[in-house]
């Protein structure tokens, strides 16, 4: 049976999204709005929705679902949607340019 990382929406980024419009298709999620909380064995994420649902810790809407695979799936209130990574880009430091020798005359 397939096993799943669970990942918790974090509170602030939660509210945020219980109000925002719905969108289908790949959401792109932070990684810095998540928290991995354990791990379950299920068939699909439905299954683990269902097994969840009696826990003290039900998946709740915003919750993400990784897949051995890598695949993510996120819990909306119209079912599991996919979802990937966003990552932010590094920044760049970028070295001053060194002066221009004067020339001495």
């Amino acid at each position: 049976m397939p096993l799943y990382r669970i990942y918790r929406m974090k509170d602030s980024p939660r509210q945020q999204f219980r109000w925002a419009p719905h969108v289908s298709g790949c959401a792109s999620v932070k990684p810095k709005d998540y928290e991995q909380r354990g791990e379950i064995e299920a068939q699909n994420e439905y299954d683990a929705w269902q097994k969840m649902k009696e826990t003290s810790e039900p998946l709740l809407v915003g919750d993400l679902l990784e897949a051995g695979d890598g695949q993510l799936r996120l819990c909306k209130y119209v079912g599991f949607e996919p979802a990937q990574w966003v990552l932010p880009e590094p920044k760049q430091h970028s070295e001053p340019e060194p002066a221009s020798p004067v020339p001495v005359s």
